[in-house]
């Protein structure tokens, strides 16, 4: 895999925003745009150092601190037994042992609330279905004349704002499995249904994930990011054509989501990180109002 290359890829802002989120407060040392790319000289530079409460306990699910002594040693760039450090994007630097972010720099040093030094890796699924009128007639747009399409959407606990309703990859696991995962538990709250209900949703959820279009691989310009630790995804869009399938179902947000609804896709919408570019190309792919 060839080194990152970060002229080409944008230029993260949510990744900079000024106070952390869910810190009680804790600011980010403000970077300018034109202070952001790491081959820029700064000896000003003095990011603050955060890694949340809950990750320095070290719980199963995050990395052990980096010492300076040697005695972690971790496998960047490559598998590290279960754990995946490869990028989605190229190769990242490694500094005096710890990884760089390759956007650039974010004004935080540490983890924030993410466990994993380096790449954090996530999977979105976008289920999608036509908007229709009690009668099942598909509803389109007065201006454009495009069919309006809905995805599901969860409100982020953290944040308060809409979002896709994906999830961190756990060690050992594959993308698919979670984005199944995360859908159930997140959108269904598959958990608490019935084991009679359970058996009708995995097997729609099964069916219709079976079909997926990946929509976008790499880096997410996500607000928990530092120069240390950073979030990447696939998100890959589920499209329920008749709306028969998951589409038909009632909606109940999981233990993760305050709040969950199927929301018209259109211009206007304002989600968590990078979710609005990814409804943006999938609007796109399936030719519908934007």
């Amino acid at each position: 895999m060839s080194t990152v290359n970060i002229a080409k890829l944008p230029l993260h802002i949510k990744a900079r925003e000024k106070i952390y989120p869910a810190s009680g407060g804790v600011g980010r040392f403000p970077v300018p745009d034109d202070k952001v790319p790491w081959n820029v000289e700064w000896p000003e530079y003095q990011p603050t150092d955060f890694t949340a409460k809950v990750v320095a306990e070290g719980p199963v699910w995050a990395d052990p601190e980096i010492r300076t002594d040697d005695s972690v040693k971790l496998k960047f760039n490559q598998r590290d037994g279960k754990v995946n450090r490869k990028s989605h994007i190229g190769n990242y630097e490694v500094i005096e042992g710890v990884p760089r972010n390759p956007c650039g720099r974010t004004g935080m040093v540490g983890r924030g609330f993410l466990g994993k030094w380096g790449p954090n890796h996530a999977a979105d699924p976008i289920v999608t279905r036509w908007k229709s009128d009690q009668h099942g007639n598909i509803l389109k747009d007065s201006e454009t004349k495009k069919p309006i399409l809905q995805f599901v959407a969860i409100k982020r606990k953290d944040t308060g704002e809409w979002a896709i309703p994906g999830g961190m990859v756990d060690a050992g696991d594959t993308v698919s499995a979670t984005l199944k995962r995360e859908f159930g538990e997140e959108a269904l709250n598959s958990m608490d249904a019935t084991d009679a209900e359970k058996k009708t949703i995995e097997k729609s959820v099964a069916d219709l994930f079976k079909c997926g279009i990946e929509v976008y691989r790499g880096y997410v310009d996500d607000p928990r990011n530092t120069d240390n630790a950073w979030m990447e995804t696939v998100a890959v869009n589920f499209h329920d054509m008749s709306g028969n399938s998951v589409g038909k179902f009632k909606l109940h947000a999981g233990d993760d989501a305050g709040d969950v609804q199927w929301a018209d896709i259109c211009s206007q919408l304002k989600l968590f990180a990078s979710h609005e570019s990814f409804i943006q190309k999938t609007a796109s792919n399936l030719d519908a109002h934007w």
